[in-house]
């Protein structure tokens, strides 16, 4: 079994190309580090320390067994750690999941709050879009999510909390041949142009899209910042959050139009398993109630 001693014997003897500078080094005696150095060879059988020239040096066996051995000995110091804090009610890790529609950069100062307890939690942030917020919890891809549209789903020990409403505007860019049409437009008028998507991640449902016609070309874009600036650009209509498209329809960037056929608001959620609610999760649901997070969290313009 390597020790701690071993590997700072070793490091010394690296480092300093003597073992009475070693032993210097390590606050000991000279012929204490040496008969140590001998001893450890004599234990692994190997030829450790190569003692031909003025300055002794680790053999190729040597520089490997003290690289490898501290990264083992740290990895080991880790384990204990979370063990302790598992043993005292902690959660070895916290995974959050994010719909896309939430500003991630909101977190960060409930990240610094949180490393502030020293928990020794590790956090781990996803995004996901539509019905694959509400699965990833359903499948245990996390322990909390953040923003999930929709109502909550039927699921043993969910527990949840409305976040926020979230109004939506139907906009197009200025050069869009929808934006020289008669309003409100009709779904027939709509469904003549492509609409730009955000796709969701369900992995379990069949993928849905709102404010789409069955036949309607799509073009789907990774993240509701993305479908913003397709649509800026005049690549295809939709709906978009109001308030993150306030300062483009103030602009003249976007133009909101009049349907036929509005969009509801949606409500926001954050969900969790309550039977896998350790202090962690407890400390990040408690945060998550603070209404002056709902600004930062949905209401970012760009």
């Amino acid at each position: 079994m390597l020790s701690l001693e071993d590997l700072q014997l070793l490091d010394a003897v690296r480092a300093t190309g003597s073992l009475s500078r070693a032993a210097e080094r390590l606050g000991k005696a000279a012929s204490t580090v040496s008969y140590a150095a001998r001893q450890l060879e004599d234990r692994l059988d190997a030829l450790l320390f190569n003692r031909a020239g003025y300055r002794i040096a680790l053999t190729p066996a040597g520089l490997l067994l003290v690289e490898q051995g501290a990264q083992l000995h740290a990895q080991a110091q880790r384990l204990t750690e979370r063990v302790k804090q598992v043993a005292h009610g902690w959660e070895s890790e916290l995974h959050i999941a994010t719909d896309e529609l939430a500003n991630i950069e909101a977190l960060l100062p409930l990240v610094a709050d949180f490393d502030a307890l020293a928990s020794g939690v590790r956090l781990r942030f996803a995004h996901e879009v539509l019905g694959g917020t509400w699965e990833a919890l359903l499948d245990q891809r996390a322990d909390l999510v953040v923003a999930a549209t929709n109502e909550p789903p039927a699921m043993a020990h969910l527990q949840w909390f409305e976040l926020a409403q979230l109004e939506w505007v139907f906009a197009v860019s200025p050069r869009h041949p929808l934006a020289r049409e008669a309003q409100p437009l009709s779904m027939e008028a709509i469904a003549a142009h492509r609409a730009v998507v955000v796709a969701d991640t369900s992995r379990l449902a069949v993928a849905r899209s709102y404010g789409v016609q069955m036949h309607q070309e799509r073009l789907a874009m990774p993240s509701m910042r993305a479908k913003i600036v397709a649509q800026v650009a005049g690549l295809g209509v939709g709906w978009l959050p109001l308030e993150k498209v306030r300062q483009h329809l103030a602009q003249g960037t976007l133009v909101a139009l009049a349907t036929q056929d509005p969009r509801e608001p949606n409500l926001l959620y954050v969900g969790w398993h309550s039977h896998r609610a350790g202090p962690a999760l407890q400390w990040w649901v408690e945060k998550l109630r603070d209404p002056r997070l709902v600004r930062p969290l949905l209401h970012l313009n760009f």
